[in-house]
């Protein structure tokens, strides 16, 4: 009785707290790159299930261990409810569940679902930073790839970053056929296959490896397939029926592959055979363990004052700019601004409490844009969002990117910003950008992160900004001429910008 009142009360505080983060993995689910994930809670089912005989087996004995992951849950938890962060909720959520298993069925049993409670966590997809990451650089290896097996074939092929050119026509290799979409599945299913692999551990790990070479090598071969196909069909054989009949056959050739390694390495010599699970019985059912009440009612009774916390205690008081964007000046000295608007679904996007997008031009006609997005409390979904994820997943290259120092200060003072070099079919660009933080001058994610998380809790402010400006290299045109320019729009526009963003 008392096991299914408290298993209630942990799934209704479990529901509030993570009411709006499950709503968000849901609609990541729906993404192209990411529907593999509603395959998964059926395959932990399954593994779940398949161990319910050693799990009567075992007893229970709680653990007051558990208070540990449950603890670590919930400073994640608060970590990424006060720095915005989605995928920290994620990881939040799995070290809670994993805690109160822990606390309720102890060590030995699970250890037997050990396996299942990591594999859900291929339930989480990547934050964006990591998939743009991923995405970008296999796009880059798949493209070298295709345009190599192409030019073995006899085709005239060249490559400039995702954009191969074979004379006749340009293709461009974009997100959707990067091969990030098969990897990650892909990958997951090597794991699985790894796991009922009766084989040593390094011919499993060496199956699980091989999903990364097999799927990079599987997508150049199908990009250099529509380099030979294009003259004949056009360009419907890189969209359409085409594209999504080659993408179901690139995963399909690849477990094909998958299932051919693991014949090859079963012939390779094998350790001695394990012991097989012991078969279900109804009377392999085990005694419970100590009840230990006390333990359990303390986890439900901090997960209770963690909703009650969140839910009371505003943490993010809203600090709104100390006048609106709309009044930035449009003559800086030389420059002449031109305001521009974004688009409705942009904004429903970024969700910015205001913003600047405006491109200044000087008397040589040279054009700096400024765009500045500011969020009065910044929340999960309603945050600073860098350029390095969103460039990357409209097609454009990062040729080189670093830190640099930029006249952003109030008074011209020079501070670290970021910089990157950017080109896309033949355009090239140079973008600078940071994050003003409550009078901080931040260049990276997890610094914003992090430092709203710390004002939140010390001064219950979490506003913030991004401020990116763009130039484009011209033809002929030199880099370091690119980045005069930019140095002298930002030492006649930052501190106009200053007096409109609240201080510290």
């Amino acid at each position: 009785m008392h096991q299914r009142v408290l298993a209630s009360i942990y799934l209704i505080l479990l529901l509030l707290l993570f009411r709006e983060s499950t709503s968000y993995l849901i609609r990541m689910w729906n993404g192209e790159e990411h529907t593999y994930c509603y395959v998964v809670p059926f395959i932990v089912g399954y593994l779940l299930w398949d161990k319910r005989c050693m799990l009567r087996a075992r007893p229970s004995t709680p653990s007051a261990w558990g208070l540990l992951p449950l603890g670590v849950g919930i400073l994640l938890y608060l970590l990424g409810d006060l720095g915005g962060e989605f995928y920290t909720l994620f990881l939040s959520s799995w070290c809670m569940v994993a805690g109160l298993l822990l606390m309720h069925l102890g060590w030995q049993k699970l250890r037997v679902i050990l396996f299942p409670l990591l594999f859900s966590m291929a339930i989480f997809p990547f934050p964006g930073l990591i998939n743009n990451t991923l995405s970008l650089n296999l796009k880059l290896v798949s493209s070298a790839l295709g345009v190599h097996i192409l030019q073995v074939l006899g085709v005239t092929a060249f490559r400039e970053g995702n954009v191969i050119d074979l004379g006749f026509t340009r293709l461009q290799v974009v997100d959707a056929c990067s091969g990030l979409r098969y990897l990650l599945p892909l990958l997951i299913l090597g794991v699985l296959l790894a796991y009922f692999f009766r084989a040593p551990f390094w011919k499993r790990a060496l199956l699980v490896v091989s999903t990364v070479p097999l799927t990079i090598i599987v997508n150049g071969m199908r990009i250099a397939s529509v380099g030979l196909l294009y003259p004949v069909f056009g360009a419907q054989v890189a969209e359409g029926f085409f594209h999504d009949f080659s993408g179901w056959l690139i995963f399909m050739v690849s477990l094909v592959a998958l299932l051919g390694e693991m014949r090859l390495l079963k012939r390779l010599p094998e350790n001695p055979a394990e012991p097989s699970s012991p078969k279900c019985s109804r009377h392999d059912i085990a005694a419970g363990g100590a009840s230990a009440l006390w333990l359990k009612w303390c986890a439900a009774l901090l997960l209770a004052g963690l909703v009650i916390t969140v839910r009371v205690v505003d943490f993010r008081e809203r600090v709104p700019l100390a006048k609106p964007l709309s009044e930035f000046p449009r003559s800086l000295g030389q420059w002449q601004g031109n305001r521009l608007t974004m688009e409705r679904a942009t904004l429903d996007s970024l969700k910015p409490s205001d913003y600047l997008l405006a491109d200044f031009r000087d008397t040589g006609a040279k054009t700096v844009s400024l765009y500045v997005a500011y969020n009065e409390s910044q929340r999960k979904g309603e945050s600073s969002h860098s350029p390095s994820s969103c460039l990357p997943g409209s097609g454009w290259l990062f040729e080189g990117s670093g830190l640099t120092m930029l006249p952003i200060g109030p008074r011209g003072e020079l501070c670290s910003v970021n910089r990157a070099a950017l080109q896309k079919n033949g355009e090239r660009l140079l973008v600078y950008y940071w994050f003003p933080q409550r009078g901080r001058v931040l260049t990276n994610m997890l610094e914003l992160k992090l430092y709203a998380f710390w004002d939140a809790l010390m001064l219950r402010r979490t506003d913030g900004a991004l401020v990116r400006l763009i130039t484009p290299i011209d033809a002929g045109e030199q880099a370091a001429d690119s980045e005069r320019r930019v140095a002298d729009f930002a030492r006649q526009a930052m501190p106009v910008l200053a007096t409109f963003l609240p201080s510290r």
